[in-house]
């Protein structure tokens, strides 16, 4: 006969579920959702909440900014990019135009901006449509438009070619009621004023029409602008088309704070992406692996994408600047260098760490890092406002040379000789490019570059310097040196905030120096 539970077994039993299940619970938070001891692995914060009257509210800034720039007798006009073929009937997923979306946070396929003089702009929408929805998913209607780009002026699509051929005549152009998607100043007459001012300036043969154009020839990303252009100057109408390039690349140049939630969030994801992956590195057989954990935290953390194909190389491919197949075998007592940055609302990180895979620096491999280290040290105590790119890089330089000549890898620090193993420069802009606009400015609050030195001891590196008495001394000079470090490459890359007396290092959470990251693959790890 079963005994009947006295109410001290009832207790207890009760205590014994309760332990059990905040155990259960606790272990779970510790794995995703906490930065406990248990869990080294920094989780990204949420994402940040943008108020939809702060945001209108800066795009009207934005917009203001441009029509000042383009002044009261220019046009502006900007598409918002068209899709682009994989293969066959299959598109790569549509992004919008980065000045498109700066001006508008729109990111809708055969959209065109107009911006009239007094900063009057004109939104040309493709009207919903069921039938393609039920295919290729939603369109804005022109409600949601005006709310997330705050501009009330929208027309159907088609009505641009109409509107374009009425400004080559010199004429007025209102769409019919049924082509009118929303409207509070044009079809009032209310903006009767920029065309004023644009047909006067143009029968004076001083009217101007901006749009983003480029001196390459067929370039990939701005085709439309370059045919529309070209058709543009056939009839000129009394315009001159210039390039509204330069305008934004001074404007984006600087980041406002509410670009600076944004892309602190993609370079947060970036963080936790590489520290995931190191975590799982030591029991990868393949580089694929490893990136597998990058795409994992990517869309775990609702990145758009990648700002640029993930490198993922371990040992002698760590050596090559933009790896990207991943077919690699991961091997303990080898360097994985991975440079992996997420995109989140058009802003791209940019990240590099290389980690060794058994988790500790063996001493060549640490020496090597250790100078790659000073390097970034020096570009960010030279990086401040008025500094330039090249300014950093020469620190960043000077640095890799002595630690070359150190080594033996080099025998002269005044020659070009350290080329050989750091080819490229230490920074290039940051924003909505990877590589981003900015050209040769100066460094001003609000900037955001990249500090990334590197040294590559290419296997083969030697083999490809010309056959002369010079370099056959050079060789045997630094031949021990090549023996002792060769398939090493090492590439640290931070982002930085230029601000106003110096710099914000905005990767600081991603553990940087060689007893750090040896620290952190070892909790990781446990």
């Amino acid at each position: 006969m079963r005994s009947v539970p006295t109410p001290a077994k009832i207790i207890f039993v009760a205590i014994v579920i309760c332990l059990i299940s905040g155990l259960f619970f606790s272990t779970g938070l510790h794995a995703e959702g906490s930065n406990s001891p248990k869990s080294p692995i920094r989780i990204t914060p949420p994402a940040p909440q943008i108020d939809d009257k702060e945001r209108q509210a800066e795009l009207a800034a934005r917009r203001a900014r441009v029509a000042e720039a383009i002044g009261p007798t220019g046009m502006l006009v900007l598409f918002s990019g068209e899709p682009r073929v994989y293969t066959n009937d299959v598109d790569y997923p549509f992004r919008a135009e980065n000045n498109f979306y700066y001006l508008t946070n729109l990111k809708q396929v055969g959209a065109t901006l107009v911006l009239l003089p007094g900063n009057v702009p004109v939104l040309f929408l493709p009207r919903r449509n069921p039938a393609a929805e039920t295919w290729t998913g939603h369109m804005y209607s022109a409600e949601e438009a005006a709310e997330r780009s705050g501009i009330r002026e929208i027309w159907e699509a088609a009505e641009f070619e109409p509107f374009i051929n009425a400004l080559r005549n010199h004429q007025t152009y209102r769409p019919k009621e049924d082509k009118l998607l929303l409207s509070s100043i044009l079809a009032t007459n209310g903006a009767m004023a920029s065309y004023d001012a644009l047909f006067t300036a143009a029968d004076k043969k001083e009217a101007a029409l901006f749009q983003l154009v480029t001196t390459a020839p067929n370039s990939r990303e701005y085709g439309r602008e370059q045919r529309f252009a070209a058709e543009w100057v056939k009839t000129p109408a009394g315009f001159t088309v210039r390039n509204a390039g330069p305008i934004f690349a001074e404007m984006r140049l600087s980041k406002s704070p509410l670009e600076m939630r944004l892309l602190q969030h993609a370079i947060d994801i970036s963080i936790e992406a590489h520290e995931r992956a190191w975590a799982n590195a030591g029991k990868a057989n393949w580089e694929y692996e490893v990136d597998a954990d990058v795409a994992y935290t990517f869309k775990l953390r609702n990145a758009d994408n990648w700002g640029y194909p993930d490198i993922v190389g371990c040992g002698p491919n760590a050596t090559t600047l933009h790896y990207q197949t991943s077919q690699g075998q991961v091997k303990p007592g080898e360097l994985l260098l991975m440079d992996v940055g997420a995109e989140y609302e058009h802003y791209s990180a940019d990240v590099t760490r290389t980690f060794p895979v058994n988790g500790k620096f063996s001493p060549a491999q640490a020496e090597i890092y250790q100078i790659v280290y000073d390097a970034q040290e020096a570009v960010a105590k030279a990086s401040r406002p008025g500094a330039t790119l090249s300014d950093v890089n020469r620190a960043g330089t000077e640095v890799i040379k002595d630690g070359l000549l150190k080594l033996g890898l080099i025998t002269d620090r005044n020659s070009m000789q350290h080329r050989i193993w750091f080819m490229h420069g230490t920074s290039h802009w940051l924003g909505m490019n990877v590589h981003d606009v900015g050209g040769g400015s100066k460094f001003i609050p609000g900037a955001v570059f990249t500090n990334e030195p590197g040294i590559y001891i290419r296997p083969d590196a030697l083999d490809y310097l010309p056959k002369t008495p010079e370099n056959e001394k050079f060789i045997a000079a630094i031949k021990p040196a090549f023996e002792r470090y060769k398939g090493i490459g090492v590439r640290i890359e931070d982002d930085m905030l230029v601000t106003a007396d110096g710099v914000r290092w905005m990767t600081e959470a991603l553990p940087r120096k060689i007893s750090d990251i040896e620290s952190f693959i070892a909790k990781a790890r446990r």
